[in-house]
């Protein structure tokens, strides 16, 4: 006798996501894309080292001379000044990150992390690591609190490096967390690209309409 199929763990808990969360979540996506275009323009597209001559090159064919000191001046204000956004969106993203963690005890138990984790780990173990569903539901959960996780250490090693300068304790480990943060960044991204993998393949395949679900809501 064939023994009766259950229901995947997302749908024991609904998949209606509340409009906090989805505010959140867009909101935090659009926050740390600026976060990373930041970079993007300060170590790839503007480069400070290779940008100087640059800089030099065209102002002298407006007739401007200035000197190497002149234009490393400029490009500092300039590498300053998307610094100032990267540190914006920072605090930014702290306070998306603490209204996440308020959000979490606020939203209704079925829709809270913790107890979408908690079924699919209770589905995991009632069907075993030979059901898809079941395994893949569990992976997904423990990589969203991956997420989580990697989120918090980059905000917090993010705070510390912005007050390391004001703080001596702060400073003596500002070498240590700069290389944490920038190691939880690449973390980061490497996250996001697999998240939008997930995605596009479960919209292409069983999991139609997880996007619109993160829109409007969801069923």
């Amino acid at each position: 006798m064939q023994a009766p199929t259950l229901p995947v763990a997302d749908s024991l808990v609904g998949r209606k996501n509340s409009l906090a969360l989805r505010l959140w979540h867009w909101s935090s996506a659009a926050v740390i894309s600026s976060l990373l275009t930041t970079i993007l323009f300060l170590f790839v597209i503007l480069k400070m080292k290779t940008v100087g001559p640059q800089f030099q090159e065209v102002l002298q064919k407006e007739g401007v001379t200035m000197s190497k000191e002149q234009v490393r001046g400029l490009t500092r204000i300039i590498s300053h000044r998307i610094w100032d956004w990267h540190i914006y969106l920072g605090v930014a993203l702290s306070f998306l990150l603490l209204f996440r963690v308020v959000l979490e005890f606020l939203q209704p138990a079925e829709q809270r992390f913790s107890a979408k984790l908690r079924v699919a780990r209770q589905y995991f173990r009632q069907v075993g690591a030979d059901m898809q569903d079941a395994r893949h539901s569990l992976v997904v959960k423990y990589s969203y609190l991956a997420f989580y996780l990697m989120l918090t250490v980059m905000v917090v090693t993010g705070l510390v490096l912005i007050y390391a300068d004001d703080v001596a304790v702060l400073h003596e480990l500002e070498h240590t967390v700069k290389e944490v943060h920038n190691i939880t960044m690449y973390l980061v991204i490497a996250f996001i690209i697999l998240h939008l993998v997930g995605v596009v393949w479960s919209e292409l395949t069983k999991g139609k309409g997880i996007v619109s679900d993160m829109i409007n809501g969801g069923k």
